[in-house]
């Protein structure tokens, strides 16, 4: 009979994800409660740190602002599906990864952006 007692934790983990599993070891006793609660605050974290870097994609990409309700709507979805995403792919894949780099290029469009239609409006304005 297989010992239910303790859940392998991957040692290939993306950088990220490696940050917060940091000192878990390659398993993690149910038994014992400061290791559960040590794994639970890793995925919080990793979790928390995901929903964040969505935040800034999402408003950073979508050019458009929305009216309240709208807004509400979409963030609880971005939230929820999240978790979804983390609980599922958040130690296979590089998620918080890849939405920092979504973000950085992003911001950098963004700032481009913004700068180009400053000097547009100084040369109109002379």
């Amino acid at each position: 009979m297989k010992d239910t007692s303790t859940l392998p934790v991957p040692t290939d983990l993306w950088p990220v994800a490696d940050f917060f599993f940091k000192g878990m070891g390659n398993e993690v006793n149910l038994n014992d409660e400061d290791e559960v609660a040590m794994l639970f605050r890793s995925f919080m974290l990793l979790y928390l740190t995901t929903v964040a870097l969505a935040i800034i994609t999402f408003k950073l990409g979508f050019a458009r602002k929305l009216p309240l309700m709208k807004t509400i709507v979409v963030y609880a979805f971005l939230v929820i599906g999240t978790f979804i995403l983390t609980l599922i792919l958040g130690l296979n894949l590089p998620l918080p990864e890849s939405l920092l780099v979504a973000a950085l290029i992003l911001g950098i469009y963004r700032l481009r952006l913004h700068k180009e239609r400053g000097g547009r409006q100084q040369n109109e304005s002379s």
